[in-house]
């Protein structure tokens, strides 16, 4: 298993094969399964997640609270309905995908968690939406896939994706940069490029908190998967213009993992901080769990 994204790209770079064919001759050598058995595993998660993104948009989805149910397929309309949004028809489509997603999760249904479920809207926004933009293959982004899941073993590794231990910059922060880095492959890039886009996002969301309203995965978990599509395509664009970040990726996720142990406890996913201590935070999760008691 890697340890660093450095070994990645000295891997790449040295026998000058894509990331995304290290990280799948990796998992090949740690898994002892083989080639065909993992393609076909990464298509289904594929499937899953463009089914959770069209379930989002096509209807309502009713959450769990109702804080935050109906909103991808709202910007979806928008959408479809010739809105000229101001950050371009690209983003704002995955930015409805991100959000559709995120409340399939909430409204329990299924999802893939990449890495999370809180942060699940990211990678397939970014992926699938990217898709239609190319007219990619499925081959293509089950390889950009790999390479996510590459970035997301290494931040394991080397700090957490979890909310608990280091705040949403873990969560949605990791799940960004996993993306970041699987767009810059199916872009074409190289594999030096995309651990240099996991660098820029995640610096980019460094000490962001994990403050959910009552406690559940709505508010703002749904529309930070929205903002971590944004910073993701910032990102990747950098990148693809050949711009590097000064730091590299190993030692900003270094840096994440020490800005996770540093955050008040009332920050990490406690709900006892942030927007769920703010007056209407709170009155929200009086009213939820009011009538849940009920």
């Amino acid at each position: 298993m890697f340890k660093s994204l450095l070994e990645i790209v000295l891997k790449a770079e040295s026998q000058d094969i894509p990331v995304h064919e290290v990280l799948l001759r990796e998992e090949m050598d740690q898994s002892g399964e083989a080639r065909e058995v993992l393609i076909k595993r990464m298509r289904y998660r594929l499937e899953v997640m463009r089914q959770s993104a069209m379930q989002g948009l096509e209807q309502p989805i009713r959450t769990l609270s109702g804080m935050t149910e109906g909103n991808a397929h709202r910007m979806w309309t928008w959408i479809q309905n010739g809105a000229k949004p101001t950050c371009g028809s690209v983003l704002s489509r995955a930015l409805a995908r991100a959000i559709a997603i995120g409340e399939v999760n909430a409204g329990m249904g299924r999802i893939v968690a990449a890495p999370t479920a809180g942060a699940s809207g990211i990678l397939p926004a970014v992926l699938i939406t990217l898709q239609e933009m190319l007219a990619v293959n499925d081959d293509q982004v089950i390889n950009a896939l790999f390479t996510a899941g590459g970035v997301g073993t290494v931040i394991v590794h080397r700090a957490s994706i979890s909310g608990a231990a280091g705040g949403c910059q873990a969560e949605t922060g990791s799940a960004a940069a996993m993306a970041a880095a699987a767009a810059v492959d199916l872009l074409g890039g190289s594999a030096r490029q995309s651990m240099h886009a996991v660098a820029i996002t995640l610096q980019n969301m460094l000490g962001l908190v994990c403050d959910p309203v009552a406690g559940l995965v709505e508010v703002p978990c749904i529309k930070r998967n929205a903002g971590g599509v944004a910073q993701c395509f910032v990102a990747v664009d950098l990148v693809m213009a050949g711009i590097e970040s000064t730091i590299p990726a190993d030692e900003v996720i270094d840096a994440m993992r020490e800005v996770g142990q540093r955050m008040a406890p009332s920050l990490r996913e406690t709900a006892q901080g942030g927007l769920a201590h703010t007056p209407t935070g709170k009155a929200l999760a009086k009213k939820i769990w009011e009538k849940t008691e009920n």
